[in-house]
């Protein structure tokens, strides 16, 4: 979640929900969000993007599938609403596709196109449902419904993925190669199928989060160093790719994120 928000807790509820063992391999975790902004002034809630596919519900009409973005999410928020929300595993959508995940990038589908009249019908019982348990019984059941068999490259992208987001040494695709056993052409055919994006595209996104989290911490962050820590070639590049996914520079960013020590630095 990026600092664009002044949300306050009471207006606010956001649960993360573990799915059933049988389905981890699919299933990263079950999100909600909800709000009661009524009488307040709307409020934007930004996210920057992660290598994966969610399930989305949200009234009669509004649920869908949301492939992987490679821009920030950004929505105003008003009034009173909630969404609740399957997020998959970085390869665990592929196998419920039948299809490459990179047809989805950047893209939201109604869940017929993805699941048929079927979609429908799983839309207007999670809405029907009246709590979060009901809601992810209700999603599972269906899911299980559907399970392919074991696919290998499941379990193996998805760890990919996650060692990318876990290791910040890993800067370039052939620290993916050398690790992982896997030519760079094979790599990124696997990435198109399971994924929906470009390993080089998954490395550079989380060392993006990476800065993000450092440039909103209090401690000041020298932008040259950092973009060198990160694998950059030169500080203009890392701030080039930040203002394009973040929408402005690591050092607007950072500014807001320290106030204390913008007032210890005062006479």
């Amino acid at each position: 979640m990026l600092k664009t928000a002044d949300a306050h807790a009471r207006h606010f509820r956001h649960e993360r929900y573990h799915p059933s063992r049988d389905l981890e391999l699919y299933v990263e975790h079950y999100w909600v969000v909800e709000w009661d902004l009524r009488g307040r002034r709307p409020e934007r809630a930004e996210t920057l993007p992660h290598p994966s596919v969610h399930m989305i519900f949200e009234q009669a009409g509004r649920s869908r599938i949301r492939g992987p973005a490679r821009a920030k999410f950004s929505r105003l928020l008003a009034g009173r609403g909630g969404v609740f929300a399957v997020k998959f595993t970085p390869a665990g959508f592929h196998p419920f596709a039948c299809a490459p995940v990179s047809r989805f990038t950047d893209a939201t589908v109604r869940l017929r196109r993805v699941f048929g009249t079927d979609g429908d019908a799983v839309e207007r019982a999670v809405l029907a449902a009246d709590t979060d348990a009901s809601r992810i019984r209700v999603i599972e059941d269906f899911l299980r419904a559907r399970r392919p068999e074991r696919d290998e490259h499941v379990p193996r992208l998805s760890a990919i993925v996650y060692a990318v987001a876990k290791d910040h040494r890993i800067l370039r695709v052939d620290d993916l190669v050398d690790r992982f056993g896997l030519n760079k052409r094979t790599l990124q055919r696997l990435f198109a199928k399971y994924v929906g994006v470009s390993p080089k595209w998954v490395i550079q996104r989380y060392r993006l989060h990476e800065a993000a989290e450092r440039l909103a911490a209090r401690e000041p962050v020298g932008h040259a160093a950092l973009a060198m820590e990160l694998g950059y070639s030169d500080q203009a590049h890392f701030v080039r790719d930040f203002k394009a996914i973040v929408g402005v520079s690591p050092a607007a960013y950072a500014r807001p994120a320290r106030p204390a020590a913008r007032r210890s630095r005062r006479p």
